[in-house]
C-alpha cells in the first residue's frame, strides 16, 4: 500500500485544489523502512471508475436450462492525469453479515486516463467466495501506479451483498463453479472489443489474470486448466445425488468457455486457489498449461488445502515458468485487505480477513512486491525484474561463519524477511 507520506501529499493536493478529503477508514500504517522495494508506489497517479459489463446469454444455474444476460460490475484502476476536479475515492461495501463499511482510497474517482502512454497491460482481478470487487484494492491501486490497467470483478451471485452467509452460505456456489472463469474471459473480451477512454489505454493483448480462492480456481481454468468434475465431486460439495450426473456438462469446461486458451493471457497469479484437494482440474490439461504462473499460499490453508491443494496444483501445472510463494503458518486469508473495524464484531466477518500468525498489512505488502516483479518480468518483459524472483527458497537470512549475514531476498530489507518460502518449477 502507498505510504502515509504519500497520503499526506494527496491530502495536501486536495486542500490546495479545494477538494474534499474522504472521511473513510484508513487501514494501513506507515512502513517505509521495512516495505519490500517493489511494494512502494509507482510513478503514476491512479484513477478508479466503475463500469458494467454484459456477458450475453449465459446459463442460469438456478435451473440449468434457461439463458439470460449476465451483468458484471467491474472496478477499474488505471494510470491517470489529475486536475482541479479530481477527487479521492473511497470503497464502500458490506461484510459477510451485511455490515456496511467505507475504506480510504489512494485513487481518484473518475479521473482522466493518462495521455502519456496509450497502452498499459490489462490485469483481470477476481475475488473469492464470497467477496467483492475491492477486496484487493491495495493490489489494484499498486499495479495501476506502476503502469497497468486493473479490472476487478464483482462476480454476480457470489458477493457479500448477495449471499446470506449466515443462513444460506452456499446459495451462490453453483454460479461460482460455472461462471468464475467465464467472467474473467468476458472482461478480457470487453476490453478487446469496446472503445472507451479506459479501454483505449489498456493493452488487451498483454493480459494477465489474478484470482483469490475461487477466483484462483477460475484463473487456472482461464489459463488452460480444464475442469473435470465427477458426480461424486459435486455430491461432496452439496449437489443432490439425483442432479449431480445430469449437470456435469454445465461445469466441465475449459479456457473460460473457449475451445482453446486465449493467447492474450500472458501470466496468471493464483492466491489460495481452490480445487486441488477436490481434483476438479483435468491432470492432462494442467500438464499442458503454458501460461507463466505464480501460486501463492499459506502452508496451513484449511479451505483450499496446501500439500494436497495449492502445492499439488503447482506441481501438476506444466508451465516452464511457474513459481510458488508460501507463507509459513498462514491459513487461507492471505490476499484480502485488512479487516475494517466493523468486521471485528463477529467471527463470521473477521474470518474473511484474519490470520492468526500474520499481520495482514505485511502479507499485502509482500503480495504487492512479488506480484509486480512477476508481472513486469513475464508481461512487460522487463528482464531486470526477473531478478527479484528469489533463487534461495527461504527468505530468512543465515548467519555465516564469519559472523555476517547472508544476503536478503532481492528487494527485501536487511534482517526483515522471515516466514516466507519461494519455489521454482
Amino acid at each position: 500500500m502507498q505510504k502515509n507520506t504519500t497520503m499526506i501529499v494527496i491530502a495536501s493536493l486536495c486542500l490546495a485544489l479545494s477538494l474534499p478529503v474522504q472521511a473513510a477508514e484508513q487501514l494501513y500504517s506507515d512502513q517505509p523502512t521495512v516495505t519490500p522495494e517493489l511494494a512502494n508506489a509507482g510513478m503514476h497517479s491512479v484513477g478508479v471508475t466503475t463500469i458494467k459489463i454484459i456477458n450475453p446469454q449465459q446459463l442460469n444455474t438456478s435451473d440449468f436450462k434457461t439463458l439470460s444476460d449476465r451483468e458484471l460490475a467491474v472496478e477499474v484502476w488505471y494510470p491517470a492525469d489529475l486536475n482541479k476536479d479530481s477527487k479521492l475515492a473511497s470503497y464502500k461495501n458490506v461484510t459477510r453479515s451485511h455490515q456496511e463499511f467505507d475504506l480510504y482510497a489512494n485513487a481518484f474517482r473518475n479521473a482522466e486516463p493518462t495521455k502519456v502512454n496509450k497502452e498499459y497491460p490489462l490485469i483481470v482481478l477476481s475475488h473469492g467466495y464470497t467477496g467483492y470487487r475491492t477486496i484487493m484494492f491495495y493490489l489494484g491501486e499498486h499495479l495501476a501506479s506502476h503502469g497497468y490497467v486493473v479490472a476487478s470483478i464483482d462476480h454476480t451471485d457470489s458477493t457479500n451483498a448477495e449471499v446470506d452467509f449466515a443462513t444460506a452460505p452456499g446459495s451462490g456456489f453453483m454460479s461460482t463453479l460455472r461462471n468464475r472463469a467465464r467472467d474473467q474471459q468476458a472482461v478480457l473480451d470487453y476490453f478487446g472489443s469496446e472503445k472507451t477512454q479506459i479501454t483505449e489505454i489498456a493493452n488487451d493483448k498483454l493480459a494477465s489474470v489474478i484470482g483469490y480462492s475461487m477466483g484462483g480456481y477460475g484463473a487456472i481454468n482461464t489459463a488452460g486448466g480444464c475442469y473435470s468434475f465427477s458426480a461424486s465431486a459435486l455430491q461432496a460439495i452439496g449437489v443432490p445425488d439425483e442432479m449431480s450426473s445430469a449437470i456435469i456438462p454445465a461445469f466441465n469446461s475449459c479456457n473460460g468457455g473457449r475451445d482453446s486458451t486465449d493467447p492474450r493471457w500472458k501470466a496468471m497469479i493464483a492466491f489460495s486457489p481452490w480445487g486441488g484437494e477436490q481434483g476438479v482440474h483435468s491432470l492432462d490439461s494442467l500438464k499442458a498449461m503454458e501460461v507463466p504462473s505464480l501460486f501463492i499460499a499459506g502452508n496451513l490453508d484449511d479451505i483450499s488445502g496446501y500439500e494436497h491443494g495449492v502445492r499439488k496444483l503447482f506441481k501438476q501445472s506444466g508451465s516452464a515458468s511457474k513459481f510458488l510463494m508460501v507463507y509459513e503458518n498462514a491459513r487461507h486469508n492471505i490476499a484480502a485487505h485488512p479487516a475494517p473495524k466493523i468486521a471485528y464484531q463477529n467471527d463470521l466477518d473477521i474470518g474473511h480477513h484474519y490470520e492468526p500468525s500474520w499481520k495482514i498489512e505485511t502479507l499485502n505488502r509482500i503480495n504487492m512486491h512479488m506480484s509486480l516483479a512477476f508481472l513486469n518480468c513475464y508481461v512487460k518483459n522487463e528482464t531486470e525484474f526477473c531478478d527479484y524472483l528469489p533463487l534461495r527458497e527461504n527468505v530468512a537470512q543465515a548467519k555465516l561463519d564469519n559472523g555476517s549475514m547472508s544476503n536478503p531476498w532481492p528487494g527485501f530489507k536487511e534482517r526483515w524477511g522471515t516466514g516466507v518460502w519461494f519455489y521454482r518449477n
